[in-house]
Parts: C-alpha cells; sequence; structure tokens
C-alpha cells in the first residue's frame, strides 16, 4: 500500500487537511506527515505536529500515490517541495491543495496545464499571473483536473470526498452518498 503525504508547517490551516487524512485511513490508506525538518509545527489551531520524515526524505521514497497541502498564512516555498510536487506530478501521482496551498503547485508550475480553484484573490494572483494562469482559475468550491485536486478554504468535507473519490474508495454510488451524509454535520 502507497504512502500518503501530508505537507506541514508553521501557520497550516490545519483543519483544512485533517478531515481528509481521517478520511483516508477510513478508506485504509495511509497519511504520512512531513515537514521541511523534523521539528514541532503549529497549526492555526495551535495544535503542534511533528513530521514522520522531511520533504527530502520524502522524495526518496518509491511508493508515494499522493501528496496533500493545507493552505496557510506562510507558505515558504523551498525547493525540495516544487522538486516533490514535480516529481509526483510527473508520475501522475495525487496532488491535492487547499485554499492558499494552490500557491505551491503555481510556484513549481504545474498550474499551467491544470484547472484550479483557490482561496488567494484575484489580486493577488494577477501578481503572480506567470505562476497563476488566469485563463485555468475556476470559481467553483473544488477543482478536479486529472491528478491535481484544489479546492477553497471552507470546502474541506468535499475536498476529503474528492480525495477519496480519485483513489475510488467507495463501491458505489450509494456508499459514496451515505459517507457524505456521515459528515454532513
Amino acid at each position: 500500500m502507497g504512502k500518503i503525504l501530508c505537507f506541514i508547517y508553521d501557520t497550516m490551516a490545519d483543519f483544512e487537511t485533517n478531515l481528509a487524512c481521517h478520511m483516508l485511513g477510513d478508506a485504509e490508506k495511509h497519511s504520512i506527515a512531513i515537514g521541511y525538518e523534523k521539528v514541532p509545527y503549529e497549526g492555526l489551531s495551535y495544535m503542534q505536529y511533528i513530521p514522520k520524515m522531511t520533504v527530502k526524505e520524502a522524495l526518496e521514497l518509491d511508493d508515494v500515490e499522493g501528496l496533500i497541502i493545507p493552505g496557510g498564512w506562510e507558505r515558504e516555498c523551498r525547493e525540495e517541495l516544487i522538486e516533490l510536487i514535480n516529481k509526483l506530478h510527473s508520475e501522475k501521482k495525487l496532488i491535492a491543495a487547499i485554499c492558499a496551498a494552490p500557491e505551491f503547485l503555481a510556484k513549481a508550475g504545474i498550474l499551467h496545464n491544470h484547472k484550479y480553484t483557490t482561496t488567494i484573490s484575484e489580486e493577488s494572483r494577477n501578481k503572480m499571473k506567470d505562476s497563476f494562469p488566469i485563463e485555468n482559475f475556476i470559481e467553483k468550491r473544488v477543482v478536479v483536473d486529472e491528478n491535481v485536486i484544489t479546492a477553497i478554504g471552507s470546502a474541506y468535507r468535499e475536498f476529503g470526498i474528492s480525495i477519496l473519490d480519485y483513489f475510488e474508495s467507495f463501491e458505489n454510488d450509494d456508499e459514496r452518498k451515505s459517507y457524505i451524509e456521515k459528515y454532513k454535520g
């Protein structure tokens, strides 16, 4: 069984990906926290997270099925994360980013070939239009384009369901509908 990586960092909006990782556990998929260093990171909830491995170590794995990235305030994008995103993209593995996290995908250059959404304002995207192609932006809660899933921050439930859909985790439409009801609130 392959690994699903979840990139963590200080000031990440941890609630945006916690549910998706929980849902993956329901589907018997294993998610692993990765960070730039093996140090505690504090999410916007003030909860602390410690990565199991660094992004550089994750680059050496050969059994990765996907990468999930939460949004957040301080989105430092190092070369090793860009390398990991591009490696997984070239292997057609899942790359899922929510809220402001599509900025990481933009910096890696993969949004030129994919439709996407983000919570990042139009004004901010225009300032980075070389990375954020305006013509590929779709104003929707979740956008799935091949192996790339993007979502606005408030769509974390739909984001998780889209990730499960990507991995064909439901036996049929009734099971999917029942699962959605379970998390509807």
